[in-house]
């Protein structure tokens, strides 16, 4: 573990330190300008919380309930494609600390460890996501392999029809491995650590696609398949088809508009997660924390809203909380703790969020997070009324 390590700003220095660019860029970029990326993180940031005294905050509780399973504290590892090319069997190591630690993990499609490998690496239950692609059979048959895993919830991201594009990924060549031109040697060569570790690793390639598609069997088939996979047509429709063909709970991720909450519930939704992946889409969008208020009052007593993007603090959990989510995800807190320190950063990682949740939480004067709510703001900063 590098150190010292006191907030995720340190992991995410110490996992640009250790990370080939094009990975660590993969990760802390947004599309085009990033405006919605630096937004999310700015909105939250100017949110004023109520300092209260005079309160028996002795015996303190995190613990709450998300898409009924219990959990140490309102917070999921968010899915998130190439986090095996982040560290080695990076998917497992993060779904390893997510379990000791009391939270869930959820697995991309894109992960580089395939729904199988974690499943045989883990006693627990995780979670599946899903992106819809065209071929509607490989739809039907992940989610017969997510069942097959023991995965209790299933979260459709929403809002990738077409994909975004990252500045920084054209710039840089992304790619899984990585090809081998002299830019992306020289600079592998400055990161021993990484490189060595992905040598050792058993798994380098897409695992939930590659072997499971007729013709996917290399990168270039690989590469040519997800390209033409995403899907531009996909409409409520095909969200009540998933519901139809899935026993467990539904978890609806990448809603930022009051009207798309209403039809997300319509649809079957037992979860929405109030999201504009992590500001790598639309950019120019609203930030999640100033979409989350008005989505939370139009359907928060229907489904569990949960809140993605920007968080970074526990603090950030905590206004999330006030301001109406039931549940949170994280996405890069995890990942520059991966990629620093493998499963004992993403623990790590976990660590301090829960330290600054509990810290802030009683110095607001509250015991219980299941008690939080609006009262807790000074002011809402974006929102201010």
């Amino acid at each position: 573990m590098p150190d010292p390590i006191a907030c995720i700003e340190d992991l995410r220095a110490a996992a640009r330190r250790r990370v080939p660019r094009m990975f660590y860029d993969y990760v802390d970029s947004g599309s085009y300008t990033e405006s919605t990326y630096h937004a999310n993180e700015a909105d939250l940031r100017q949110i004023r919380l109520r300092q209260r005294v005079g309160v028996n905050i002795d015996a303190r509780s995190l613990e709450t309930v998300m898409a009924g399973r219990k959990v140490a504290m309102p917070v999921a590892l968010a899915p998130t494609g190439l986090a095996g090319m982040m560290r080695g069997d990076g998917e497992i190591l993060a779904a390893r600390a997510a379990q000791r630690f009391g939270v869930p993990f959820t697995l991309s499609t894109m992960s580089i460890c395939s729904i199988e490998d974690v499943a045989r690496s883990v006693p627990s239950p995780f979670w599946f996501q899903l992106y819809v692609m065209r071929d509607r059979a490989f739809i039907e048959q992940l989610m017969q392999r997510a069942a097959s895993a023991g995965c209790t919830a299933l979260v459709v991201t929403m809002d990738l029809p077409v994909g975004g594009q990252r500045h920084k990924d054209v710039r840089n060549g992304l790619s899984t491995p990585p090809r081998m031109t002299l830019n992306n040697l020289l600079n592998m060569a400055s990161k021993p650590a990484w490189t060595w570790g992905m040598a050792r690793a058993k798994r380098r390639h897409f695992g939930n696609i590659v072997g499971h598609v007729k013709g996917v069997d290399d990168m270039s088939s690989l590469a040519s398949w997800v390209r033409d996979q995403f899907d531009p047509t996909v409409t409520w429709a095909d969200i009540e088809w998933i519901r139809k063909r899935w026993n467990g709970k539904l978890i609806l991720k990448g809603i930022l508009d009051t009207h798309d909450a209403l039809r997300a519930v319509d649809a079957g939704a037992d979860v929405i997660v109030v999201s504009n992946h992590g500001g790598r889409q639309l950019d120019g969008a609203v930030s999640t924390i100033e979409a989350l208020p008005s989505i939370a009052e139009a359907v928060g007593e229907r489904v569990e809203v949960w809140f993605d993007s920007g968080i970074r603090t526990g603090q950030d959990v905590l206004k999330a909380v006030a301001l109406g989510a039931r549940g949170t995800m994280i996405g890069r807190a995890f990942l520059y703790g991966l990629a620093a320190a493998g499963e004992a950063g993403v623990r790590r990682s976990l660590e301090i969020i829960a330290a600054e949740l509990d810290t802030t939480m009683a110095l607001c004067g509250y015991a219980d997070i299941g008690a939080v709510g609006p009262e807790i703001l000074a002011s809402r900063g974006f929102a201010q009324s």
